[in-house]
């Protein structure tokens, strides 16, 4: 797990300018056989969803997306233009020699399984005292076997950075692929033992062995997952927050060599952790005690063959691109290979790439006219606490305060990360150098242990399609990737920029004031600070608000998560709200001009509605309501709005439409 941040959006790969710019209200967008009553997505989207049927090589595809392929078209003229033969230890040396790397399928098919040969040797040959070395080490960038570290900021001590432990070693990624037995649960379940097996016969195991080892690995999965937090319990930090000495840790685990763990991940001289998961551990102890050391083996063989597959031969990256996309996700055909080599640098050596990008394309008015919108949406979103029925003077004076305290980050971060340690050798395998960029981040994170928080640093990088809010630092950021059309466009008018960047930003200061956020105060520090009968009447809406996401049907008979999904339809919610106040305090926003036959009011829905424009697969729709904390876009539109009595206004919305909610049954937060 990495630091502790409140998304805004599902990760993309950066974007640039487009040489013809996405119009955030375009009437081409539009499905005029629907009407806004019927079904307000639709109306908006619906020319959208036809115009850009599904591609097999995405499980989604929406307004992101396209923003996405911008990105690589621009990052691949970046990378591509660098040159050969650049000097060793370069930036565009290994930005570039990463990227080749990628791209000789040659290479990779000849070489097969090589690259794993002497580690899948080494793992053969452990006894159980080497076990709890092999999984620091995996922890190290490459995987979590069994549980997980990361050093992050004391949850109470915001200046000062700890080690938190918690669960992890679920190849599926949420334990209610391994317990649930619906139809599509099931499907996946079978595939993803099919996967394993098929990952020990590229190796070189049997088939008979490979299936053996691939009951062991899914039964130490299966038995992690009986013992895990559920999603609903792990946005709870009071829960989460189980601070111990690490003489108390050795006490209570001690099955785990610590004292080996602690050597292997380089970090020493603290004397408390985190536990995040007690009862996760507490079942890792007894497994490593018990188990078959055969079976752990066969574990850690696979955690490490596993994540090595995308940087490896056809056989591999096409197996793991059968389970985790196909299966999974429902996506049909691979990414052309350059995507893929593309990704790998833009992550690697994010900031490394992201500085190249802004230097070519974050025009220097973008942050100045983001700073007004951000400074606006502030006035705004203080304007509503001020006036909030449900909240008492007291507690409003304190979420004032913090208010006052965000930190704004727009564009880029004023120090650049330093990658002159890491070597990209390209005389050495694809994955020898993917994983030597993986253990040079991991190394750097655990290196923090034990130094103050660095409060300049960024969690996104700045080509990044995303947005944050970091509870630990009351921070809100904004990189340049997501400063563009139809999100936002300086010459556009002000409803649709609003209704999209806007709402993007009143989301993020909201994350503030959500189920979790609202847990910090103006340090960033889990403090109380609202009285008891506010909190009580705060989690009342919540849950109404919840019930709202739970009523709505994804696939098949399986309902929204609105309990999973509460920071983030919160943030929708309140996004919205403080977007429309402070675009009603425009000049366009007070007026009532017509532009392309919509009022400036419906421009600014049409606008939001089209940032969540897309078409998904029903795989991903049920892969995402396990494992994602955000609302699928339907919702994020169709639910949200439906408290807005501004948006009835704007559609003349009535009681016999079906998009209608009696005022009694809505819900404003914020």
């Amino acid at each position: 797990m990495r630091k502790i941040i409140i998304f805004c959006m599902a990760m993309f790969a950066m974007t640039a300018m487009a040489a013809n710019p996405i119009k955030a209200v375009d009437r081409a967008n539009l499905d005029p056989n629907i009407s806004p009553g019927e079904n307000f997505y639709r109306y908006a989207c619906g020319g959208w969803m036809l115009n850009n049927p599904l591609d097999p090589q995405y499980a989604r595809f929406g307004t992101f997306d396209q923003l996405a392929e911008n990105s690589r078209s621009q990052v691949k003229d970046i990378i591509t233009t660098l040159g050969k033969n650049n000097p060793r230890g370069t930036i565009k040396q290994k930005v570039g020699d990463l990227y080749a790397l990628g791209m000789d399928s040659v290479r990779l098919n000849n070489e097969g399984m090589k690259p794993l040969q002497e580690f899948i040797n080494s793992y053969k040959a452990l006894k159980q005292a080497d076990f709890i070395t092999a999984i620091a080490d995996q922890h190290k960038g490459i995987a979590d076997p069994f549980f997980n570290s990361a050093v992050m900021a004391d949850l109470k001590d915001s200046n000062s950075n700890m080690l938190y432990l918690m669960q992890g070693g679920l190849g599926m990624g949420d334990r209610d692929y391994y317990l649930e037995n619906d139809a599509n649960t099931t499907k996946v379940r079978n595939a993803y033992v099919n996967y394993i097996q098929q990952i020990f016969q590229l190796i070189g195991y049997k088939k008979g062995n490979a299936k053996k080892a691939a009951q062991h690995v899914m039964a130490i999965e299966t038995a992690l997952a009986r013992v895990a937090m559920t999603r609903e319990e792990t946005r709870d930090y009071s829960k989460l927050y189980n601070v111990t000495s690490v003489a108390q840790l050795v006490t209570d685990y001690p099955n785990i060599n610590w004292s080996k763990y602690f050597n292997t991940l380089g970090i020493n001289g603290f004397d408390k952790v985190c536990v995040f998961q007690p009862k996760s551990l507490a079942k890792v102890n007894e497994m490593l005690k018990n188990l078959k050391e055969e079976d752990v083996r066969e574990y850690l063989i696979f955690k490490y063959a596993d994540a090595a597959s995308p940087y490896l031969s056809d056989a591999f990256a096409d197996a793991n691109f059968d389970m985790y996309s196909r299966a999974m996700s429902g996506k049909q055909v691979k990414m052309p290979r350059w995507k893929h080599s593309l990704d790998v640098p833009n992550t690697l050596l994010g900031e490394a790439v992201g500085q190249l990008y802004v230097e070519k394309y974050f025009p220097a008015d973008s942050k100045k006219k983001m700073q007004q919108l951000v400074d606006n949406l502030k006035k705004a979103l203080g304007e509503h606490i001020a006036t909030l029925s449900w909240m008492s003077p007291k507690t409003k004076v304190n979420a004032l305060v913090k208010l006052n305290s965000f930190t704004v980050k727009i564009g880029y971060p004023d120090k650049w990360r330093d990658y002159s340690n890491l070597d990209i050798d390209p005389t050495k395998s694809y994955w020898e150098n993917v994983l030597n960029a993986r253990r040079f981040q991991a190394e750097y994170e655990y290196s923090q242990l034990g130094k103050p928080v660095d409060k300049e640093r960024w969690f996104m990088t700045p080509q990044t399609v995303n947005a944050y809010y970091e509870p630990s630092s009351n921070e809100i950021c904004f990189p340049a990737g997501i400063l563009q059309a139809p999100y936002f466009d300086p010459s556009a008018d002000e409803a649709s920029n609003y209704g999209a960047i806007g709402v993007v930003i009143g989301h993020e200061m909201t994350h503030g004031f959500d189920d979790q956020g609202r847990n910090f105060d103006h340090n960033g520090n889990m403090v109380d600070w609202w009285t008891a009968e506010d909190a009580a009447k705060f989690q009342e809406l919540a849950d109404k608000l919840g019930a709202q996401y739970s009523a709505e049907i994804v696939a098949d008979d399986v309902h929204a998560n609105g309990q999973f999904t509460m920071g983030e339809n919160i943030a929708d919610h309140g996004g919205l709200r403080v977007a429309y106040s402070a675009f009603k305090n425009t000049e366009q926003g007070k007026g009532n001009k017509m532009i392309d036959g919509f009022t400036p009011d419906q421009r600014f829905f049409l606008s939001y509605a089209n940032v969540w424009a897309a078409n998904i697969t029903k795989e991903e729709m049920l892969r995402r309501t396990k494992v994602d904390p955000h609302s699928l876009g339907i919702n994020r539109v169709n639910v949200a709005i439906r408290n807005l009595e501004e948006f009835f206004n704007a559609f003349n919305i009535q009681p016999e439409m079906k998009m209608w909610r009696d005022p009694a049954d809505r819900v404003i937060i914020w």
